[in-house]
């Protein structure tokens, strides 16, 4: 039950969003304030979807994750 208010947390705000004419999608003023979005940003591909980060804050998180040990879930990864 813990896991429905999380899901309801994350998912509670999400929008429909439209394609501009040249392909772009606007993110509303409310998610980039709630995710911490500033001007540069990051897109990722995740395999069956993306995400979509604030440049500084990807970058921080990235350097921390680099210090530490890959997890042996990932050493014998292919693509």
């Amino acid at each position: 039950m813990q896991a429905q208010w999380w899901k309801r947390i994350f998912l509670g705000n999400a929008m429909d969003v439209e394609m501009d004419a040249t392909g772009r999608v606007l993110v509303s003023p409310e998610l980039r304030k709630t995710s911490g979005i500033s001007k540069d940003t990051v897109l990722l591909g995740m395999g069956s979807y993306f995400e979509l980060w604030d440049a500084a804050t990807y970058a921080a998180q990235e350097a921390e994750q680099m210090k530490g040990e890959m997890p042996d879930v990932f050493k014998d990864f292919s693509f």
